[in-house]
């Protein structure tokens, strides 16, 4: 896992790269604890939900005092890897089940991280002052961007919604605009990453 991050990430500081490490261990103990990711994904923590949501920093660098939020985070996928990795930047991680926003708090307090806020709301019930939303695909995408769209700033230049999704979606996409969709298999080369994407949405 060390030798992973370090060979995908190589600019990421040693401080960033033991918080990745350490954040697989405390998802382990959380889901012992409270099952928010299926027992039988406790063998593949690190592949399948933190590499996953490092993905993201190969399309996108989030900027000092950016405001992102992660929409269904669960566990705190993506938004914990992407705190970790970007510590300027601030995220709001939402769910709408109580014990998940636990979860990332108890994570979040353990690993230090004072940019990361955790709450238990519907996302569209957020003032309109994100920048840039990020999901792992919880509904098809023209459904999530028409729930979500309202809660970016009108005013902001990095208005965008950043989407992990797996399998065939070309019908979701027909007649929007203004997206790109990169194969996650270009940066990484573990089988699990073979149909998975990512989608890039300006607004």
């Amino acid at each position: 896992m060390l030798e992973k991050i370090k060979e995908y990430f190589p600019s990421l500081s040693d401080v960033q790269v033991k918080k990745l490490v350490e954040l697989e261990g405390l998802v382990r103990e959380w889901n012992e604890k409270i099952n928010v990711i299926s027992r039988k994904d406790t063998d593949n923590i690190f592949v399948h939900h933190i590499l996953h949501s490092m993905a993201i920093a190969k399309v996108k660098q989030f900027k000092a005092g950016e405001l992102v939020l992660d929409v269904g985070t669960g566990g705190g996928f993506p938004g914990i890897p992407l705190a970790i990795m970007f510590p300027e930047a601030e995220f709001t991680m939402v769910d709408s089940i109580e014990k998940k926003i636990k979860v990332v708090k108890g994570i979040s307090e353990s690993l230090g991280l004072a940019n990361v806020e955790a709450m238990k709301i519907r996302a569209e019930l957020l003032p309109p002052k994100y920048d840039c939303i990020v999901s792992r695909a919880v509904t098809a995408f023209p459904d999530f961007v028409k729930m979500t769209r309202n809660v970016l700033n009108p005013r902001s230049t990095e208005r965008s919604i950043i989407y992990l999704k797996g399998g065939d979606f070309d019908d979701e996409l027909k007649g929007m605009k203004n997206y790109s969709v990169t194969n996650i298999s270009d940066f990484f080369g573990e089988e699990f990453f073979e149909t998975k994407k990512i989608i890039y949405l300006n607004l």
